[in-house]
């Protein structure tokens, strides 16, 4: 199985790590100190569960790699309409693009079936500009679990969490997702096969709406808003008006605001990944978390409008740090 990761970051050069840990034929694309650094030393994976080093072959020109089965896709969403030149020397016939991603994806209603099967999502697909350099049926959905972060240039901090849950937009159990979801527990990791992985992706959500721009614009950790009675109050009306849009698309998240709540408290004083590009000057990568549901709820006619209002604050937020 040849892989390639690009946007070898905190989670692509874990996941790469596992897998050429599992005996795939990886390739990590970056650029800067840390791609100095695998090139030199490795990936090296600092984790609770045990410490390794993988010696992947790491580069910043996809030309070198040529035809993948797998590109492990480890961008953020808004990098994707943009990565053409990259991810094209990287494509066969039949390469599948797993996009490990956060919030609702451009090929959620690719195959959906029904009513809305095919629609495009301004906010996540604008024009189709990502469509058009990401085919839809090469897409295999990637919901994460895990938390890593990158503790220096080629160390890879994993935190919690080693699940990686997979899926393919048409419901089916296809031989591609198995063969990656068998490569990814040879190299250490969890991966289902989901047979309806939008589930996954709503209950990812339901705490990545919330909680990501209600950090930012509050400067909080993951406690301090729980532990806080009005945030909280907020945050548990937005996943009740984010559950309600995902019910009226037919999906039925399994699982209670009271949990999400308890487990997001758990976590202690967790800077989100909204909060830490804040601070740290990058894109907010807010359009496929916040934007995408309340498009999505003007499709189907559910009133949000606590997600309306933080969207709007949190818009301006985004537009502000990027002046």
């Amino acid at each position: 199985m040849r892989v390639a990761v690009l946007g070898a970051g905190a989670i692509g050069a874990y996941v790469g790590a596992a897998l050429h840990r599992a005996g795939a034929d990886v390739h990590l694309v970056a650029r800067g100190p840390h791609l100095a650094a695998m090139r030199r030393d490795g990936v090296r994976v600092l984790s609770p569960r045990g410490d390794f080093t993988a010696r992947a072959h790491a580069t910043d020109d996809p030309a070198e790699i040529g035809p993948v089965d797998f590109v492990f896709l480890g961008l953020k969403a808004h990098s994707y309409a943009a990565c053409g030149p990259l991810i094209e020397p990287l494509l066969h016939d039949t390469t599948a693009v797993v996009a490990a991603q956060n919030g609702i994806p451009w090929w959620y209603f690719h195959r959906h079936g029904g009513p809305h099967d095919g629609h495009r999502l301004e906010s996540v697909d604008p024009g189709g500009a990502v469509s058009a350099v990401l085919a839809p049926e090469r897409a295999v959905g990637c919901v994460v679990y895990a938390a890593t972060e990158l503790e220096g240039p080629g160390v890879v901090r994993h935190l919690e969490g080693t699940r990686f849950s997979v899926g393919e937009p048409d419901r089916s159990v296809s031989a591609r997702c198995r063969a990656f979801g068998e490569a990814m527990v040879a190299g250490g990791l969890k991966c289902p096969v989901e047979p309806d992985i939008r589930g996954d992706v709503w209950v990812k959500l339901l705490g990545n709406i919330s909680f990501n721009p209600i950090s930012a614009l509050a400067r909080a950790t993951m406690r301090q808003m729980c532990r806080h009675g009005g945030t909280r109050r907020v945050i548990e009306t937005m996943m009740a008006e984010t559950l309600a849009v995902a019910e009226a698309l037919g999906c039925a998240v399994g699982v209670s605001i009271e949990r999400r709540m308890a487990g997001a408290e758990r976590v202690g004083d967790h800077r989100t990944s909204t909060l830490q590009d804040l601070e740290r000057g990058r894109p907010l990568e807010l359009d496929v978390l916040l934007a995408a549901v309340v498009e999505l709820a003007d499709v189907t006619g559910v009133e949000v409008p606590t997600l309306r209002t933080v969207h709007a604050l949190s818009d301006l937020l985004a537009l502000r740090s990027a002046a």
